[in-house]
Parts: structure tokens; C-alpha cells; sequence
């Protein structure tokens, strides 16, 4: 029997690693094995196949018809010969092969992959029904006991799966012709027709925002297993075609969440009738004229500064040599359009019910009925990757821009996602003009707006290349709207959001000096540390906001100001010894007790030193953590003298932790170890000079004391 588990969540798509049975395997046992895959096969029947249906329909009938075979003569227990084995072996194989195959043919997610695959999943379903014919060539059919009408469905299954033609489907085969197009349209710069992504969407049976997610989660997995087996030209093909489903989600679905984060709306913006008939009721047909022209559009174009023009009176207004909007006499940025299909689907809407004569659709690129004359493949590896993801970030600017409330949160929530992606997904998106936007979706009252806005303005400003889109955020007044968030934000994972975007735009050592300069900074993060509903992992990016701005010297004080020390102590006293800000505030209290003023505020505050000594002991910390704990209390050797040195030589177990350091820990952490060691001995041992030589100013002027750096 073949253990199932979850091996297919595991495998690679179309890998078929067969279990091959053991040769002393009696042929009972083997047909008991082929009875349950034929089941598992035949279960397929009921499931949902949007490609290769007919293969696939072909595929179970054959086993079906077999499984008839097999069934009579397990009922019959008649022994079976010897000779039998061979057969068995081959259709075993075989049919787990035809498991794995219709298994990725149904799997969640691989809809799009699968499409345009189907020239190698048609042959894959050939060549097995073709191993089924010949294994059935050496059954030894004499030597078995069934019934004429059983023999005479096996000759039958036997002769067609000799004979079967397993051939491309034409509507297959016209869809992904049809995604190629789409995918040479994107690389050439040229924005495709939401009618032909329907159309393919609606083919993959792919209708909802949630769906097509599945689908880009997927193609991720493959680029990344592609990526690990250098498989360069597979993984751009891959990127190519995640583009197509990046494209889709962003255009085609509407998506948000509504104020409970439950899924909220999922609907095609090119289905909602409904919404269409709405929008025909409350817009003045006014709107449908060009600013320019005054008269109805024809092909309504969104320039950037979010205004739209007929396309022909606004390439009239840059070839004069304007480069200004006709409208607000603001300068472009660029002079790019953008299409404004649901417009101009209003507008013909408009025009048909009106008697008003229709202008031609407008020419997007080549005719869509020649399409079996577009070619095969995009024209550069990843060109078609990259255009649509610059069309993207167009389009959700433009919704930033000019969109309802739900476009906006639609909007942030796509930015969001794909900010996390890679380093071009965030110059595509902040190139397009979408920080401003962003930044100001920052004081809606919508909680869930103002948590999508804050984590897209985190995930643009993460990377640490991108200097540029850090100077964007603050260079828009990003920092006082990040504050106000920071202080009075909707929901505590935004106030959270907005700490750790502090923290990455404090990687600019000009943003450091500027957020310590902003009074109720610091504050406001110390008083989110001690919210009572921030977990772990919210105190984390906190702590390592402050410890940001402390790479700023001018920011000590401020920090010590602000009451830090007592409530990362009080923190590091109430919170296990597994907390993941653990590391992070004992690298606070490591840069704070440098100084003088550092080390008498973590002096001053209650059972600081005992609770430094107990985490220096305890196993569960990690190395980096014992570092910072041996470099706080080096510097309060240091600066605190022998008052110090005396409540550390109290501690029993002390001594060992420092020995322990000396083999186990970093070189560093050995360094300081040894220093608080000597301390601890010459304070112990009464020949030596130690009341001259422990006291602040000796130790900090004494060159055999590894200090904190």
C-alpha cells in the first residue's frame, strides 16, 4: 500500500516519485495495493478539472474499466500466478504516476501553471495510458479466473489504450495563446484589455480576489524551488506569468476587509452589474467630457497627477510642449496614461442607452481574433515581469488617487502585499507616486485603511538599498503622520506597525538626529512599551525603534529622559527568559549604560543588577543576549566602581557564568567576561590596591578593561 500523508504538499509539481514495490511482494498483497489506487484514481471524477478535461475524463474511465478486472478476481480468491507479478508491477507504477498527475491538475493554486503547461501534461497523460497497454501485453490472462463479459472489457480497455489519442485541447491551447499575448502586450509596454484577462480568468474558473491569490502563492513556491535548481529560464517564465495573475488581482477583483478582519467583499469589478447600474444613476454626464475638447471621450486616459483626458486631446496638449495638467497647472512627473477602462465602459454604456453613435474600441495591439499569430514566447526573459508590475503600481496610484474609500484600502492592501516581494516591486511603487497617497491614508478612520496604509509604508521602507524611498516618506512629512499613528493610532498591530517603520527609517543617520528631535517621539514609544496589550513581538519592534535611535549620540539623554531603563528592566523582570525582545533590550541598556548617566538610571532602578546577573546564568538566552548582558554589567563595573563590583562578588554563581563565557561565548563576550573576572579578583584579594584602583575615573582610564564598543 503507498502512504499518501501529505507527500503531494511536499513534491515538486509533475515530479512523480513512484514507491516501487519490493520483489518478494506476493501477488495478493500487490492487486490488494492496485485496488486502492485505482479507487483514489477513479475518486477524481468528482473533482473540478479546468484544463485537460477530456484527458483526464479518458484517464479515469480507462482505470475504471480495469478496476472492474481487478475487483473480480480479488472477490473470485482464486491463486494467482507468479507470472501475474510483472503485470502488477507496471500498473502500479503507472497508476500512481496517473495519481500524481491528476493531483496536480486539481491543485489548489496551479490553475495558471497548469494552463499553460498543457502541451507537456498532454503528453505526460499519453505516454501512461500507452504504459497501461503495454503492461496488459504480458498479462497472463490464461492462468485467471474471470468472467467472458470482464475479459471482454479488458481486451477492449487493452486494444484502446494501445490505440489512444491523448491530444492538445484546443481551448487549452487557445488560452494560454491567449495569456502569451497578454504577456508580449505587458513587455512592450502596452495595457491589455481587462476583456482578455476575463476571458482567462474566467476559463481557469478563477472569480475572486482570494482565488487568484492562490495562484501567485503558488507560482512563488515554483520560483523558489526553480531558483535552488538554477533553472533560470523556467523561473522567468514563472515570473512572467505570476505578473499575468499580479496584473489580474490588482485590475480585475475588488478585495477588502472590513473593520473586524473577517473577509469582508470579494467581487469582479467586470461582473458587479449591479454596482455598474449605480454608478450609471449618480454620474453626471458631464463627466464624460474631456476638460480639453469638451466633448465625450472616446478613450479616457489618467495622466499623474490622477486627472483624465481623451487620449488624443492630451497627446495634442504634450506635443505643443506643455508639460503641465491642463487642469491644475501642476507639473508632470510623467507624461505616461494610464486607461481608464471603467470610465470609458461607462461612457459606451452611456452612448448605447442614450442613441449617442459609439466610437470604435480603442486599439490596444494587435487584432484579438488573429491572436494564433502572436508568439509563443514573451520577447526577453522578463521584460513582461517587469512592465506589468510598473502597470500595477500606475494603477494603484490612480485608485490612491482619485478612488472611493474602498479603492484606496483595496489599494494599500495590494501595495502591502507586494512591497514585501523584492527590492523592484518597491522602486515600481514608490516610482509611480504612491507614498503621498499613502502617507495621507494614514489619518483615515477607517482602522482597517489606516493599518493597510502603515504596513505598506513599513514594507516599502524595510529594504535597506532603498535610501530613496526612506527620504520619500520623511521628505512628504511622513514622520509627524508615522507619530500621530505611533500615539493615537486606530488599532494596537498599527501603532506596532508604526514603530518598526521608525525603526527602518532610522537606518539614515540624518532621520535619527530628526525623530529625536521631534519632542513627543521618544515618548510616545516608551509609553507604547508599556501597553499591557502589546505581545512580544510588538515590544520587540518598539525596543528596536529606540535602539535606532540611539546609533545617534545626541539621543542618549533623551532616551534616559523618557523613563526607558526602568521599563525595559521592568519588562526584562516580568516576561519569560524566551521573549522575543529580550536580545533588543539588553542592547538598549548595553549602549545607555556606556555612560555615566546610563549606568547610575539602571543603578538607581530596583533589582536592575540582580536581574542582569540571573540572565547572564540562564540557559535559554541566546549568545547574543549574554553578550549585551556581560557588556552591561562590564560598563557598570566601570562607571559604578567598587559599589558595584561588591554586589557582584555576592553572587555565588556569578564566577561560573563569566568561565563559561571565556570558552563558549563570542571572542568578544570572552573579552569582557575576563575584565569583569579580574575586577571580581582583585576586589577579593586584600594585597591588592583595590580601593585606589576601582574607583570610576581609574577603571575607566585603566587600558586592561575591555569597554563596551
Amino acid at each position: 500500500m503507498i502512504n499518501k500523508s501529505n507527500s503531494s504538499d511536499r513534491r515538486r509539481i509533475l515530479t512523480f516519485p513512484v514507491v516501487h514495490p519490493c520483489q518478494s511482494i506476493s501477488p495478493t498483497t500487490l492487486l490488494s495495493s492496485l485496488i486502492s489506487l485505482s479507487h483514489q484514481i477513479c475518486d477524481f471524477q468528482f473533482k473540478i478539472f479546468v484544463t485537460q478535461r477530456k484527458n483526464a475524463r479518458e484517464t479515469i474511465r480507462y482505470v475504471r474499466n480495469l478496476l472492474i478486472f481487478l475487483e473480480e478476481i480479488r472477490d473470485n480468491k482464486s491463486v494467482l500466478p507468479d507470472s501475474i507479478k510483472l503485470c502488477f508491477f507496471e500498473l502500479h507504477l503507472t497508476f500512481q504516476k496517473i495519481l500524481y498527475l491528476l493531483e496536480d491538475c486539481t491543485r489548489e493554486g496551479s490553475r495558471s501553471w497548469i494552463l499553460m503547461k498543457f502541451k507537456r501534461v498532454s503528453t505526460e497523460f499519453r505516454i501512461l495510458i500507452r504504459t497501461v497497454s503495454t503492461a496488459l501485453d504480458v498479462l497472463p490472462l490464461g492462468l485467471i479466473e474471470s468472467s467472458t463479459e470482464v475479459r471482454e472489457i479488458l481486451g477492449l480497455v487493452a486494444k484502446q489504450a494501445e490505440k489512444a489519442k491523448f491530444e492538445v485541447e484546443l481551448d487549452d491551447e487557445r488560452m494560454a495563446v491567449i495569456v502569451i499575448s497578454i504577456l508580449n502586450q505587458f513587455e512592450n509596454r502596452v495595457v491589455p484589455d481587462p476583456m482578455d484577462l476575463k476571458r482567462v480568468l474566467d476559463y481557469l474558473e478563477i472569480r475572486n480576489w482570494n482565488q487568484c491569490n492562490k495562484e501567485i502563492k503558488f507560482l512563488e513556491e515554483e520560483i523558489i524551488v526553480g531558483r535552488s535548481n538554477g533553472e533560470d529560464r523556467e523561473v522567468d517564465f514563472l515570473r512572467n506569468l505570476m505578473a499575468f495573475m499580479i496584473y489580474s488581482r490588482a485590475v480585475v477583483f475588488d478585495y477588502f476587509v472590513d473593520e473586524n478582519n473577517r473577509t469582508g467583499t470579494e467581487i469582479s469589478r467586470l461582473d458587479d452589474q449591479s454596482n455598474f447600474g449605480e454608478m450609471m444613476r449618480c454620474l453626471n454626464p458631464d463627466d464624460f467630457l474631456c476638460p480639453i475638447s469638451l466633448e465625450i471621450m472616446t478613450d479616457p486616459v489618467i495622466i499623474s497627477t490622477g486627472h483624465t483626458f481623451d487620449r488624443v486631446s492630451i497627446q495634442k496638449w504634450f506635443k505643443s510642449g506643455n508639460l503641465i495638467c491642463p487642469k491644475t497647472g501642476e507639473k508632470l512627473s510623467s507624461t505616461e496614461l494610464v486607461p481608464n477602462s471603467v470610465l470609458r465602459k461607462l461612457i459606451r454604456q452611456y452612448c448605447s442607452n442614450n442613441g449617442i453613435p459609439i466610437a470604435p474600441e480603442p486599439v490596444y495591439n494587435r487584432n484579438r481574433d488573429d491572436v494564433k499569430r502572436t508568439r509563443t514566447e514573451p520577447t526577453s526573459n522578463c521584460g513582461a515581469a517587469e512592465e506589468a508590475m510598473k502597470m500595477v503600481s500606475k494603477f494603484l496610484a490612480c485608485n490612491l488617487a482619485t478612488g472611493s474609500g474602498l479603492d484606496k484600502n483595496k489599494s494599500a492592501y495590494e501595495i502591502r502585499l507586494l512591497a514585501k516581494s523584492n527590492i523592484f516591486n518597491m522602486s515600481c511603487l514608490a516610482e509611480s507616486g504612491t507614498i503621498p497617497y499613502l502617507l495621507n491614508l494614514l489619518c483615515s478612520m477607517s482602522p482597517s485603511t489606516q493599518e493597510n496604509a502603515m504596513a505598506a509604508l513599513l514594507n516599502l521602507s524595510k529594504h535597506q538599498k532603498e535610501s530613496k524611498i526612506k527620504r520619500s516618506i520623511v521628505e512628504n512629512g511622513g514622520l509627524v503622520l508615522i507619530l500621530d499613528v505611533l500615539t493615537e493610532g486606530l488599532k494596537i498591530d498599527t501603532r506596532k506597525t508604526a514603530a518598526a517603520t521608525l525603526f527602518h527609517l532610522s537606518s539614515i543617520e540624518e532621520h535619527r538626529k530628526l525623530i529625536g528631535e521631534i519632542p513627543e517621539a521618544i515618548p510616545a514609544l516608551v509609553k507604547l512599551l508599556r501597553e499591557n496589550s502589546l505581545n512580544s513581538s510588538g515590544k520587540k519592534s518598539v525596543v528596536v525603534a529606540i535602539l535606532g535611535l540611539l546609533w545617534f549620540p545626541g539621543n542618549h539623554k533623551k532616551v534616559l529622559a523618557a523613563g526607558t531603563v526602568k521599563v525595559l528592566v521592568d519588562l526584562l523582570n516580568s516576561d519569560s527568559e524566551n521573549s522575543e525582545f529580550i536580545s533588543e533590550s539588553l542592547a538598549v541598556l548595553a549602549i545607555l549604560a556606556e555612560k555615566p548617566e546610563g549606568t547610575f538610571a539602571i543603578l538607581r532602578t530596583s533589582s536592575a543588577v540582580h536581574r542582569l546577573v540571573d540572565l547572564l546564568e540562564s540557559s535559554t538566552i541566546s549568545p547574543p543576549a549574554k553578550e549585551y548582558c556581560v557588556s552591561v554589567l562590564l560598563s557598570l563595573c566601570t562607571n559604578g566602581g567598587s559599589e558595584v563590583v561588591a554586589i557582584l562578588r555576592k553572587s555565588t554563581s556569578l564566577m561560573n557564568s563569566l568561565y563559561s563565557l571565556l570558552t563558549e561565548g563570542t571572542s568578544r563576550a570572552g573579552k569582557k567576561a575576563s575584565s569583569i573576572l579580574r575586577l571580581l579578583h582583585e576586589f577579593s584579594d586584600p594585597s591588592s590596591s583595590s580601593n585606589r584602583s576601582l574607583t570610576p575615573a581609574a577603571l575607566r582610564q585603566d587600558h586592561r578593561f575591555v569597554h563596551v564598543q
